[in-house]
């Protein structure tokens, strides 16, 4: 059963787009290489329902299952990938399973 990892940026540093350009370079490759790919990344956010504040940019990633999506979020090639995203932004990341095919 496939399963999604949604990411919500509530805040980004200022000057960081070096950083975030170096993020998402290594983690493409790591997504792919534990058999993700994104489904979402970035674009416009139109916020539907509800009063929170919307995020700054939502990504969701697809992986063939839970245990893919743990093992790239767990591996060592993410680890310092997930210390420089944290170091520049404020971002929320949740696992969620999607519905059998």
């Amino acid at each position: 059963m496939p399963a999604y990892v949604i990411a919500s940026v509530r805040s980004v540093a200022p000057d960081s787009a070096d950083a975030l350009a170096e993020y998402r370079r290594g983690n493409t490759e790591a997504v792919a290489r534990h058999g993700g790919r994104f489904l979402v990344r970035g674009g416009p956010l139109e916020p539907l329902e509800g009063e929170s504040e919307p995020p700054l940019r939502v990504v969701v990633m697809e992986f063939p299952d839970a245990s893919a999506a743990r093992a790239w979020y767990g591996s060592p090639e993410y680890a310092p990938l997930r210390e420089l995203r944290q170091s520049v932004s404020e971002t929320d990341l949740v696992l969620v399973e999607g519905v059998p095919g």
